[in-house]
Parts: structure tokens; C-alpha cells; sequence
């Protein structure tokens, strides 16, 4: 029996990890003590404060308005490790957020039920039990420390390069945003409740969410990230491909279910005639006519800037009542309890920037490395 166990604790294992050289290790659950994040191999030297990190958290926290969740966390980071006189050290960075908001109660109905759509089911099958409190590790909360990580990147990529993440709410339902690139900007993003920075679009997607939350029931959106500031030559071609790993990321954020890159779907419907993005020199600098491509070719960045849109469903858990089944199999009915987001896409640009920011780092610490191999 004790090896039985082992084997299969083995074959049962979560990954909670990420990255090749900078890499990361969230940790911790929902309604658990807290969560948080040890950083791998970020460079010694880079100027960091927990103000550097809080400021994205607060971007994410939950209870910014009445369409999102009604928990209230204040989110507030600790420096553990890794960080001296305000400077890292070369070391791991520990990063911890403690939860003050739990209602774990709001949670006991489904103890025994599995709720439509939510990863209850496939934890229960894989692992042979479930954390039924928010959903564990599988609840969007976990993503407060990819944001807390991902803040410790763009803090190396905008001293080095100006690298600049830009993410928005680009479509809730059926209302889509009409944004010009050129003029975006952060205080258009948040000057909006869910982050949409086209005023009339916004409108319209503010009381489509608070239509299905009096619904007791949840929508789908879209999200989409605009890179400026990108250095050339990222990527790892053939399988670390920077489109490749970009879409990883997007599709490790719970609730994504589609990623595309520059001209995406739509590609398919064009010629190549239309679709090549012609280069040319200028300044020093090779450039392209158009941006169809999104910013790379061939998995490598060309240092134009990376356009993305990540779909989400709808939140699966919902207070509307829906037919489920048991750990038994017995049907049944259940209407959720608890405090969730009517649409998660509101609160999804801030984990997109992050997520993009970590998969950039570790390219370009991937590639320097690289560089300095060649000069030996």
C-alpha cells in the first residue's frame, strides 16, 4: 500500500511552475492561510519595492466595484526574501499575500455536489479529492501571485528596454470596443469600471454584466494586450516559439479558452499578398508596413509590437439553478453560494500583462545568455 501511494502521489503531482531561467512557483489556495510566490534567477541589482508590486495588485484586487466579486481583499504584499536595500540579491524572492476575506461556509452545499462547468469535477478525478472552498488551487485567486511575479519582470524589461503592457476588455457578450493602438493609453484603461477604454462600448458591456448578475448568472468576454517597446530577437524557435509560449501562458489563466495573435482567425480568410507585412529600413532599424503578424516571425520577435486577444467563458459558477450530479453519481439541482465576477474578463488585463511580461523576461534572459556563450 505505501508504495501504491508513492506511485501514484508521483503520477498526481500539480505543476505550479513556470519559466526556464526566470522562473516561478506560486503556492497556496484560495480560502487557505494565503498565497504567494518564489522568483527563480531574476538578476541581482534590479530596483524593487513592495510599492513596485502593489501597484499591479490593486489593478487585480477583487471588490474594485459592484461588477466584480464582493470579496475584499486588500491584497497587500510582503518581500520575504531575495530583496536588500531595495535592490534584489540574485536570490530566490518569496512574495507572500495573506487572505483576510474567507467565507469558507458559502462553500459547504457543494461539498457534495459538482458545479456545472468548474473544475470540481476534474480535480476530484485526478487527485481523488477536491478543495471545495473556492476551488483551490484551481480559483482565479492564485493568479494574484502570478500578477505579484509578473510586476518583477516588467520592472526589468521597462528599465532595459521601456517595454510597455497595455491590456483591456475588448468585448463583453456581443459589444466589442473600437480602440486606436496609437492613442491608448493606462488612464483610458482604468478611467473605465471594467477596463474598456472605448466610452460608448463600455457602456453598453457595464450593463450587459450587471443584467446577468441580476440574472443570478454569469457572460463571456474578450481580452486584448497590446506589447509596445519589444525587443528583437526573442523566441526559441522551434517548439519555445514566442507565440507559442504567450499562448501557454494565456491558456494557463483559469476561464481562457482562445488565444490569437496578430491577424489570428482572420488570417485564414486573407491572401498572402495581403497578409505579408513588407519590411523596410529606417534609422538603423528594420520596420514593417503592417503589423499582421502581431510582432513575431518565425517564434522570434522582429520588435514591432505584440497585439494578442484572449477569449474567456462566462464565470461557471453561478447562483442560478442547474441539474448536477455527486461524487455518486445521484443528480440533483444547485444554486452556488458564495462572491464571484458576473464576468471574469474585468479583472483579467492585469494577469494578461503579467503572464506576458513573465514569458518575455525569461526570453530575453534566454537569449542573453545565449549572447554571452558566443563571446566566451
Amino acid at each position: 500500500m505505501a508504495s501504491f501511494f508513492f506511485v501514484n502521489s508521483i503520477f498526481s503531482a500539480m505543476s505550479s511552475n513556470f519559466g526556464k531561467i526566470f522562473t516561478i512557483s506560486t503556492w497556496g489556495e484560495s480560502h487557505g492561510a494565503g498565497i504567494g510566490v518564489t522568483i527563480d534567477g531574476c538578476p541581482a541589482g534590479v530596483p524593487l519595492t513592495v510599492e513596485d508590486i502593489q501597484f499591479y495588485l490593486d489593478r487585480r484586487k477583487p471588490g474594485q466595484n459592484t461588477l466584480t466579486t464582493a470579496r475584499s481583499e486588500k491584497d497587500k504584499v510582503q518581500i520575504l526574501s531575495g530583496v536588500f536595500e531595495g535592490k534584489t540579491t540574485g536570490t530566490p524572492i518569496s512574495l507572500a499575500i495573506f487572505n483576510e476575506d474567507q467565507r469558507s461556509g458559502d462553500y459547504s452545499e457543494i461539498q457534495s455536489w459538482y458545479r456545472p462547468g468548474h473544475a470540481d469535477l476534474t480535480y476530484d478525478l485526478k487527485y481523488g479529492f477536491r478543495d471545495y472552498r473556492g476551488g483551490g488551487r484551481s480559483s482565479a485567486r492564485e493568479t494574484a501571485a502570478r500578477v505579484a511575479a509578473g510586476s518583477v519582470a516588467r520592472k526589468i524589461l521597462k528599465s532595459l528596454f521601456a517595454t510597455e503592457f497595455l491590456s483591456w476588455v475588448s468585448s463583453v457578450g456581443q459589444f466589442e470596443a473600437n480602440i486606436d493602438f496609437d492613442s491608448l493609453t493606462y488612464d483610458l484603461i482604468d478611467a473605465s469600471p471594467i477596463r474598456c477604454p472605448d466610452k460608448e462600448a463600455s457602456s453598453k458591456m457595464e450593463a450587459t454584466i450587471a443584467s446577468v448578475k441580476a440574472e443570478k448568472d454569469s457572460i463571456g468576454g474578450t481580452v486584448s494586450l497590446l506589447i509596445r517597446n519589444v525587443p528583437p530577437c526573442l523566441g526559441e524557435p522551434a517548439f519555445d516559439r514566442t507565440e507559442a509560449l504567450l499562448a501557454q501562458a494565456m491558456l494557463s489563466i483559469p476561464a481562457s479558452k482562445g488565444f490569437e495573435i496578430g491577424s489570428g482567425f482572420q488570417s485564414a480568410k486573407m491572401r498572402g499578398s495581403e497578409h505579408n507585412d513588407i519590411p523596410y529600413f529606417e534609422n538603423g532599424t528594420f520596420h514593417t508596413k503592417t503589423n499582421y503578424a502581431g510582432g513575431t516571425l518565425g517564434g522570434i520577435t522582429n520588435g514591432e509590437n505584440i497585439y494578442c486577444k484572449i477569449a474567456f467563458k462566462p464565470t461557471a459558477t453561478i447562483a442560478k439553478e442547474q441539474e448536477t450530479v455527486n461524487k455518486e453519481g445521484v443528480s440533483g439541482t444547485l444554486a452556488a453560494k458564495g462572491r464571484h465576477d458576473p464576468c471574469v474578463a474585468v479583472r483579467a488585463p492585469v494577469i494578461v500583462e503579467s503572464m506576458a511580461a513573465l514569458v518575455l523576461v525569461d526570453l530575453f534572459l534566454r537569449n542573453r545568455a545565449r549572447q554571452n556563450l558566443f563571446e566566451i
